[in-house]
C-alpha cells in the first residue's frame, strides 16, 4: 500500500502477526486459513469464537495482504454448532428469566458474523469434513465456495432443538444454493445430508478425499488470490447485492461494476498478455 493510500485508509489492518485466541490463523501467499480448533468437541462455537470471527471478517475488508480465505475445522470435523454447555445452557437460563433482550442480543450477534462473511471482499472457501451442523452449517452456507468429503454430514438441525430453521439468514441464503423445496426439507426436518447428496444438491462444489480436502481448498483459494482480486471482490459484492434487485437493476449494476473493473491494470495486463500469447499475471491493482 502506498503512503498516499494509507493516509486515506487509516483503518488498514495488517494480519501478518495476527494471533486470535479462539481459532487458529495462518497466512501464506495472500491466503488466510481459519481453523476451528476444539477437536475433542468437534469444534463447537462459543460466544467468544462468534465475536472474534465476526470482528476478523469485518477487519478483512481493510486487509490488503489477504486475498482469499479458507475456513476449516481440526480433527476430522468442521463444526458441531453452538457449544451446548457454553451457549445453549446460558440461553435456556435467559429464557427462564424471560430475558428477551439478552436472547435477541445473542441472535443478532450470530447474524452479524454471517453479515461480516458476506461483506468481506475476499472469496471464502469452506473445507468441510465430518460433522457440519447447526451454526457450523451456517458458516459453510455463508462461504462463497464449499468443498466436502463423502463422509461429511451437513445438518441445519435447529428444529431438532425446538427452534425455527430461520437462523442466521438460512431461510434467505439456503434456498438460493439448493433450491426452495430442498431448503424447506432441510430446515423443517433438520436431517443430515452426506457428502454425495450435498454435492448432488449443489451445496458442495466438489467432493475431495479427507486427507486432501484442506490442500484442495487452499489450492483453489491460492488460484483466486493470484487472479484479478479486485474483480473477484466486485463479483462477490454483485452476487450479494443483486439478490434484492430486478433484472434491469442488476444489468445496470453490473454495467457499472464492469466499467470500474475496466479501469484497473488487471484488464490492461490481460489484454497485453493475450496479444502476446502469454498467460496474464495479476499483481498490484
Amino acid at each position: 500500500m502506498t503512503d498516499t493510500a494509507k493516509r486515506f485508509n487509516p483503518a488498514h489492518v495488517d494480519f501478518t502477526n495476527f494471533r486470535p485466541k479462539h481459532f487458529v490463523w495462518e497466512l501464506s501467499a495472500k491466503v488466510a486459513t481459519v481453523t476451528l480448533n476444539r477437536p475433542e468437541r468437534k469444534n463447537p462455537l462459543t460466544l467468544e469464537t462468534y465475536a472474534e470471527l465476526r470482528d476478523t471478517f469485518r477487519d478483512l475488508a481493510y486487509a490488503n495482504g489477504v486475498k482469499a480465505v479458507v475456513i476449516t475445522g481440526a480433527g476430522g470435523n468442521f463444526c458441531s454448532g453452538g457449544d451446548v454447555h457454553e451457549i445453549i445452557g446460558p440461553l435456556v437460563e435467559m429464557q427462564r428469566r424471560d430475558d428477551m433482550a439478552g436472547l435477541l442480543a445473542f441472535t443478532r450477534m450470530t447474524g452479524d458474523l454471517v453479515k461480516a462473511m458476506r461483506a468481506c471482499p475476499q472469496p471464502i472457501v469452506a473445507a468441510i469434513d465430518g460433522v457440519c451442523a447447526g451454526a457450523g452449517a451456517i458458516l459453510a452456507m455463508a462461504s462463497d465456495l464449499r468443498f466436502g468429503t463423502a463422509r461429511s454430514k451437513v445438518a441445519f438441525l435447529f428444529v431438532r432443538v425446538g427452534l425455527a430453521g430461520a437462523d442466521m439468514g438460512a431461510c434467505n441464503m439456503l434456498p438460493r444454493i439448493v433450491g426452495s423445496g430442498r431448503a424447506a426439507e432441510l430446515l423443517y426436518t433438520g436431517r443430515s445430508m452426506d457428502g454425495v447428496e450435498s454435492e448432488r444438491w449443489g451445496f458442495f462444489n466438489k467432493l475431495c478425499e479427507p486427507n486432501a480436502i484442506l490442500a484442495d481448498a487452499q489450492m483453489l483459494a491460492k488460484s483466486l488470490a493470484d487472479g484479478p482480486t479486485f474483480a473477484h471482490a466486485m463479483t462477490k459484492k454483485c452476487i450479494h447485492q443483486e439478490w434484492n434487485m430486478g433484472i434491469d437493476e442488476a444489468i445496470e449494476a453490473e454495467a457499472q461494476a464492469q466499467a470500474i473493473c475496466m479501469q484497473t491494470k488487471y484488464y490492461e495486463r490481460a489484454y497485453v498478455a493475450f496479444v502476446s500469447k502469454q498467460k496474464p499475471t495479476f499483481e498490484g491493482n
